[in-house]
This record gives C-alpha cells, structure tokens and sequence, in this order.
C-alpha cells in the first residue's frame, strides 16, 4: 500500500463521506478504493467472515486485513507504548507514520527513534527464486521484522541508487532505463550499485541490473532503513563499514522528492551530485525566482498563494490567462490554465481541499514555441546534446507532446539564448548532473514549419523573446530519446559528473553538440480507450502513457513516420470533423486552407462551418449533440462518415458536454483525434509537403537507429 504512491500513504485513509450517516451503504465491489473499503468495514463492526461473503475475497485475506486492524486499536487504546507492542505494530506493517497518528506521538520521527533504541529494526531477506530447491544467490532483498539478517553489509565502496517507483501516467519507463544506466555507469566505475524500487516488472528489477536490489516502498522510513542497514546500523560483526552514497537524480519527481526527508535526516552530505539544498532552490518557485532574478535570468510573471483570496489578488496584477499548479508535482498533476476568476476559484477550491494549506504557484501563461533541453552541469560548465522544439504551442505538458530534435525551426539567436540561459542556471543553481530545463520562445508565434512555408525568414522572428518556464535537476522523460538520437550517453556522463569528473576533461566537451545528419521525432500515445472517463483534451496535466520515435534524415518522412506509429496521421481523402473554437479560428485558418485545397470533405458544428465557408470552402454542416435531428456530431463519427476528428474547446470546459462526447466517440471509433491545432496541422502538412524527385517508398528510408546516428 505504502508504495502505490496514490496519496493515500497507509490503510489509515478514509474517504469522509463513508463515515457521514446520511451517505449510502459502502459500496464493496471492486475498484481501486477496495482494500480502504474493507479496512473501514472491519473498523466499524464487520467481521472477516461477512466480508468474505459479500465479496468472495478469500477468509485468509480478509483475517489478515483484521489483524492489522486489531493492532490498530491496540495502539489507539494504549496508554504508552511498550516495546512489546511496537515490534507488533511493525510486524503486520504499520509505518512509522501510521503509528505515530494511532498512538499521539505526533511525529514519525519520534517513533522512529525509539525502534532504534529498542532494536526494533527491520532484517531483510533474500527472495528464493529456486523455491527451495536449490540455493538461491540472487540479490533481492524485501524488509520483515524478524531476526536473521541477510543483507549485511558488505564493507564495499557503494552508492544506493533510488528508482521510480510505480510506472503511471507521468512517471514512466523512461525513468527505469535512467535507474538502470546509473547502475551500470557506477559498475563500470567500480563502485558497488544498490537498487531501491518497488516495482517488480521493471528492467531495473531484474535480478543482474545492480549488485543488490530491495524491494522496498519508496518513502522516506524505507529509504532510511535501506541505508542504515548498508551502513550497518543495527547489525553486529560487521567492521569498516563505508557510508554508502546516495543518487536521487535518476528516479524522476518520486527520487527528487525524498531528497528533502534525506536532508532532514542529515543525510545531505551522502546524496551524490546536486545536493538537497540546490534541488530545493529549483524546485522551490520563490526561491528560484529570486536567484533567477538576481542572475538576469527571464521568467514569466508570477507568484504563490495558500488561499484564494491571496490567488485573484495576485491575478488582478498578473492578469489572464495564468499557469497555476502545486509544487513538487509529478507528470503536471493538478496544474491548468485558468482564464477568468470563476475559473481561479474553482481550481483553489478543488486544491485546497485535496491538501488544506498547499502553495500554489501561478504565472503568466504565455503562448508561444515550447522548447526543451536536458543538459549535464558540472557546477561551471554544461554539455547540452541537442535542443527539443515543441510541435504544439506551449500548454500542452511535455509529455503530450510532439517534440523535434534538433530545434530546425528556431533562429541561430534563438538557440545561442537557449544555451547561454542553461549554462547560467547551472552555474547559479550549483547542478552537479543532470537538469531537464523547459523554454517559452513568444513574439515569433506559436507555430513554425517549413514543410509548407519554406520560405519563411529568420528576420520574421527577430523580436522573440526567451523566457524559462521551469527547471528539474534531475532526469527526464526525454533523456532516453536524446540520448538515442544523438549517441550521447547523458546518463554514463552525468554519473561521472556525480563522481568528481569536470565535463572539460571528458571525451565529449562542452556546450552544445553538433547535430547529426537527422531528425527526430518523440510522439505521444495514448491508452483514452482504456480510461472510459478521462477527456481526451489535452492541457499542462500529462495522459499519455507511452511514445514513440520517428526517425529519418529529414522533417517531414520523420514526422510522418512517427505520426503513423502513433496512431495521429490523417490519409487522403480522409473526411474531417471540425469543431474549433472562436480563439482557435484565427490559427485554424491554414488547416482548412489545406483541407479545402486538397480535396476533404469537411464537416462541421455551426460556428466552425460559418468559418470554413468565410474561407471560400464547402462544408457539410452537423448539428449539435443535444439536437433532434438524427445526424448530430457523434452520429458522423460512429456511422464511419469522418476519419478524422479536430475538437479545439474554449476555456471552462465542464459546461461543454458535446465536445466531450465528441471526443470520447472519436476515440471508441479509434480515429485521430486532435485537441491541438498544431498538431493537427503538422499531421496535414506531413501529407502534402512537396516531395523531391529523389523521394521512394513515400519519401521514407529504412535504417537502423545506429545506421541513422552513426551513418
């Protein structure tokens, strides 16, 4: 439970409206809010014996799940804390938390403490992968509260590499390829790599990724354990132990996130690379304003508020729209854009009573290119791969969108800002590794392509301007795909980077690499079938769950293959559904342009068929959702009348139920569908950009990765 990373934390979590006497019966059936379910039925009453019945879960599960429960009351009940009932607690799997809460100690800490001076400390055990039958040797360890010890330390030099946790919507297996070539770059440099994660069905779980691995939860007692156990705390016998190091960079935002616990804990001086206090000056948007502001370094305005009075104070003087998101979020969870007060209230609403006295940071929403960099910093220098330019304007999340590499679009001046701007923050912030840094480029639009506007001139966006949007210093989502596309090791680099090396003495120098004789394409895919509620409107808050890459030696056959791989790209012919709305219109004019020209037929809801014929073009108009007429915008769609879908919303979406339906029926029917202009736009651009006579197979080569890198 405590290594889902839901919010939840432990069986303690109830859901307030299960104890309001007005609410309906519990619902039992399954759904992921089950086993909290069932812990609240036996706390008021129920027997293992009547779960089972109503459920059909076995009686050993359920018994179980009431023994855990029973000691719950126990400490509750108890007047003191005896050591006799501690090792109880630990022993059915009570954190220290849950215990702290259950007794009235307060502080974990506190519990924590007292375990050690009990010598109540977890042992760890090897999984037997032989089942018994012969002698196992494989390094897997998990934490019980019993007596032998398995794990003792080693005495060898090492470093416990922290991973990420569950694979989910913004945490995914580009995090776990990070894990694992951080092992491997400690080995190669001789130094001993410990694994902590508690997702079995990752590589960086397999039994030779690492010298030991723990399966462990990913919060801050089990880390704890993990490291004084490597330490040697509370083993016997045991002489010259080293410290372990400690390597927070490669696990994403779940890592960087126990890096203040560590700090807490003085443990900062064994955390490898960027230190606590340089990841909090980054991840902290007041602190970081304040650097950024005295280094010279741009950012969009903006500021914080616990409470939503502060919040419309602050956005009266920012003005609309605004970005507005928690800190220390993972995958851009909770953040939208927000374009009026109702809209500001609300979201506060919402935050505040999800966590009651969060801060959340809001800022000027800009529109503009989005551009991405992951770099290595060596606290002077950075080594920059390559530059990621946006296909989709900003306030789409990184994530969900198309990025290109390299940044063909932007002007010389452009990139010389972009790479200035990333050494200057290494520098202020002290990175010592990997940061993943994220750009608004505004004043030269919010869309570029010289697939069909080939002519269009550096001088067009000589008034840009560059601001940063935000800086993780850790790894990315991305640093797989740079680093496949341009054969730079970023994780072997880092690593060493982490281990002393300056970047000037290394084989690969500084600043930005030179591109190579490419271009690639990241492209985001999408399970919306799978998730019956989710919109498929795409915002700052991450959905996909997966990518793909489209590669070749120039734009247009790697955009195209990675739009086909991604299930994105519109055929000829194909008849499109548009319903964009009137802030869209403007920016939509040169997608209907190419439709129109190219001979789609185009459907449309009212107002977007009152633009398309301003426009000189045919349209077939469609009635709305709620209309008596038989044939209404999801008719088009179920019956097969349109291939491809384009559904652009307006700003306070909940009211707009039939773009949500348009969208859900375009996904059931598994056709493109765009919420983006400009995706939609490159996917039309892709189809009809002019071909050269030298052009086969559709434009598109068949190579290797290594043939198009190393070619």
């Amino acid at each position: 439970v405590r290594s889902l990373e839901d919010g939840k934390r432990s069986l303690r979590w109830e859901d307030p409206d299960w104890r309001d006497n007005r609410a309906p019966e519990v619902d039992l059936s399954g759904d992921d809010l089950r086993l909290w379910k069932l812990a609240f039925k036996l706390r008021t009453g129920s027997t293992p014996e009547e779960l089972t019945l109503a459920t059909g879960i076995d009686l050993w599960f359920t018994r179980v799940l009431a023994r855990v429960v029973s000691v719950e009351r126990e400490l509750r009940d108890s007047e003191s804390l005896s050591a006799e009932l501690l090792r109880s607690a630990k022993r059915v799997g009570l954190s220290d938390e849950d215990i702290a809460e259950f007794t009235g100690i307060g502080l974990a800490e506190r519990v924590r403490e007292m375990r050690k001076e009990l010598g109540i400390v977890p042992v760890y055990k090897m999984v037997d992968t032989c089942a018994g039958e012969f002698e196992a040797s494989t390094p897997y360890f998990y934490s019980t509260y019993e007596d032998e010890n398995e794990a003792e330390p080693s005495g060898a030099g090492s470093a416990v590499v922290i991973g990420s946790g569950p694979i989910r919507i913004g945490q995914g297996i580009e995090f776990d390829y990070c894990s694992v070539h951080a092992a491997w770059s400690l080995q190669s440099e001789g130094i001993r790599a410990v694994l902590i994660n508690s997702n079995p069905e990752t590589v960086s779980t397999d039994f030779d990724t690492s010298d030991r691995l723990y399966f462990e939860p990913l919060d801050d007692e089990s880390v704890r354990d993990v490291i004084d156990n490597e330490m040697g705390v509370g083993a016997t016998e045991v002489d010259n132990i080293v410290p372990p190091n400690i390597v927070v960079q490669f696990g994403g935002q779940t890592a960087i996130n126990l890096s203040q616990s560590l700090n807490a804990a003085g443990m900062q001086e064994m955390v490898l690379g960027s230190d606590p206090e340089v990841i909090d000056n980054a991840t902290d948007r007041g602190r970081f304003e304040l650097l950024a502001a005295s280094s010279g370094l741009p950012l969009p305005p903006g500021g914080t508020a616990t409470d939503t009075a502060t919040a419309l104070a602050l956005a009266e003087n920012l003005g609309y729209p605004l970005l507005v998101r928690p800190s220390y979020v993972l995958g851009g969870r909770a953040m939208e854009i927000v374009d009026r007060p109702g809209e500001l209230d609300r979201y506060f609403d919402r935050a505040l009573k999800a966590v009651p006295g969060q801060t959340i940071l809001i800022d000027r929403y800009f529109q503009g290119i989005e551009v991405e960099v992951d770099a290595v910093c060596d606290g002077r220098d950075v080594l920059v791969p390559g530059i990621m330019q946006h296909i989709e304007r900003a306030g789409v999340h990184s994530g969900d969108s198309f990025a290109v590499y390299p940044a063909i679009w932007l002007t010389g001046d452009e990139v010389e800002t972009i790479v200035e701007y990333t050494r200057r923050i290494g520098r202020m912030l002290n990175v010592r590794g990997l940061m993943n840094i994220q750009y608004v480029i505004t004043g030269g639009g919010t869309y570029r392509s010289s697939s069909i506007d080939p002519e269009r001139r550096q001088s067009d966006v000589q008034d840009s301007e560059t601001y940063i949007i935000e800086v993780n210093p850790r790894s990315s989502r991305t640093i797989p795909f740079i680093s496949k596309v341009t054969g730079i090791p970023m994780i072997r680099i880092a690593t060493q980077v982490m281990l002393g090396k300056r970047l000037r003495d290394m084989e690969w120098g500084t600043g930005l690499m030179p591109r190579r004789d490419l271009v690639a394409v990241k492209a985001p895919v999408f399970s919306m079938s799978k998730l019956t509620s989710v919109d498929t409107f795409l915002g700052p808050e991450m959905k996909s769950t997966g990518e793909v890459m489209g590669i070749d030696r120039s734009y247009v056959p790697a955009v195209t293959k990675a739009l086909i791989a991604s299930s994105h790209s519109i055929n000829h012919g194909d008849s499109v559904l548009l319903s964009i709305a009137d802030a869209a219109k403007l920016d939509a004019e040169r997608l209907v342009r190419i439709l129109g020209d190219n001979g789609h037929s185009i459907y449309a809801t009212s107002g977007t068929a009152g633009f398309v014929r301003s426009l000189g073009y045919e349209v077939n108009e469609v009635e709305r959702l709620l209309s008596t007429n038989k044939t209404n915008v999801v008719t088009v769609i179920n019956d097969g009348t349109v291939q491809a879908v384009v559904n652009v919303p307006t700003g306070g979406r909940d009211a707009e139920q039939d773009g949500f339906y348009i969208r859900r029926a375009a996904v059931e029917r598994r056709i493109p569908c765009f919420t983006s202009i400009d995706t939609a736009r490159c996917a039309v651009e892709a189809v009809y950009a002019p071909k050269t006579a030298t052009d086969v197979n559709g434009g598109l080569s068949v190579l290797t990765l290594s043939e198009y890198v190393n070619g």
